[in-house]
């Protein structure tokens, strides 16, 4: 008699589907579990003890990830994730770019302080550099943190006379070129944001180097005044242009 659960295709592709459901769910449980141990035990933990602490061997670590980058990356793909959608979450429900801007340098501050391990183990050897496995996740983030100044941006524009509201329907209409001003306004957007990613980025390793040393700012002042300088830049700039009588100074940390 024939075996049909051998020649039906379905039956196979089902048990494979499941298998793969399974591999993915090991997975992510041994991602789970290298980023608690490492949180716990330093960003040099050995393959053995991640193993160790999974129950389970090397070898079978290693089905999982390649070498010890593979695992690195994997758990980096993990947090750098997490934090994202913090980011997303937070710029959703800011009631000012400003706002959203300090928010955002809130979010990388609070991950650092929480797991400086857990950061330490993903960011060596240039994981996260442009270039890098995670590159990019910088590349992202650099978009994130361009919205709230490309906002602020539309708005004096709008308020000068010198560039439209953006129209949804127009700028995705197909075989429309993008208003000159608008791609212009995008692009220094996006450049303030690459320098304003690396500048938070560099702050935040400094501070994580010497926090509790006299006169460090703890994280909320610290949050306070990166996003007050990151500010003061750019629009500061516009704010000034735009209200030269004003007697707020934009570098004020509010």
């Amino acid at each position: 008699m024939r075996d049909v659960r051998r020649d039906d295709p379905f039956v196979v592709d089902g048990r494979s589907a499941r298998w793969a459901d399974h591999r993915e769910a090991r997975r992510a449980e041994l991602v789970r579990i290298a980023r608690r141990t490492v949180h716990h035990k330093g960003p040099d933990v050995s393959m053995e003890e991640i193993a160790n602490a999974a129950g389970t061997s090397k070898s079978i670590v290693y089905r999982y990830f390649s070498d010890k980058t593979g695992l690195q990356i994997a758990v980096a793909e993990a947090v750098v994730l997490q934090i994202q959608g913090a980011l997303e979450g937070v710029l959703r429900v800011a009631p000012t770019p400003r706002d959203g801007l300090r928010a955002m340098v809130a979010v990388y501050l609070e991950m650092i302080e929480s797991s400086p391990h857990v950061y330490a183990f993903v960011t060596r050897d240039g994981s996260v550099e442009s270039g890098g496995p995670l590159g990019h996740f910088l590349d992202s983030v650099t978009h994130l943190v361009a919205l709230p100044f490309a906002r602020e941006l539309s708005d004096h524009h709008d308020q000068r006379g010198e560039l439209a509201t953006p129209n949804p329907a127009r700028d995705s209409a197909p075989d429309t070129a993008p208003d000159a001003a608008t791609a212009a306004r995008d692009s220094l957007a996006e450049v303030w944001a690459a320098g304003a990613v690396g500048f938070v980025r560099g702050a935040g390793e400094w501070w994580m180097a010497h926090r509790g040393e006299p006169g460090v700012p703890d994280r909320e002042t610290l949050t306070a005044q990166v996003a007050a300088w990151l500010w003061a830049g750019p629009v500061g700039l516009l704010a000034r242009e735009r209200f030269p009588h004003t007697s707020t100074r934009p570098w004020e940390i509010r």
